[in-house]
């Protein structure tokens, strides 16, 4: 499991005060890519290998302005071709979950446009971070 840690900023909240729905996707990408240069992987343009195929979000309990969050990563389900990466975000002090999230991420092919099996190293580096439900 990886964890990052973030501070809720004032333009991520909204007029009710809370959270915006879409901040909590910022916060998925930024975890994914701290997770995927855990694993190794850099943000090249020129070399990247994933393409995003689909993404949700549970929202579970509201978050405020300056509020530090810890986004728990890790892997959940891994296929022949794509992966899923699962969030939990916490309140840091208290731990109470605030959203819970994933991505499923395909290894892909750029200039063919097509997606590719995983890469044996890549499965894994990505089994040392599943974790079963």
């Amino acid at each position: 499991m990886h964890e990052i840690q973030i501070t809720v900023r004032f333009g991520e909240t909204d007029a009710l005060g809370h959270i915006n729905n879409a901040s909590f996707f910022i916060y998925f990408e930024e975890a994914r890519i701290r997770f995927f240069e855990t694993m190794g992987y850099k943000m090249n343009t020129e070399d990247w290998k994933f393409i995003l195929a689909s993404t949700k979000c549970d929202f579970i309990s509201q978050g405020y302005f300056n509020q530090s969050l810890t986004i728990k990563s890790y892997i959940s389900k891994i296929g022949t071709k794509s992966f899923q990466l699962d969030h939990d975000i916490l309140d840091t002090n208290t731990e109470k979950l605030i959203a819970k999230g994933n991505a499923v991420m395909v290894h892909f092919d750029f200039q063919l446009q097509k997606s590719e099996p995983l890469p044996e190293l890549l499965v894994e580096s990505l089994n040392q971070h599943l974790v079963h439900s």
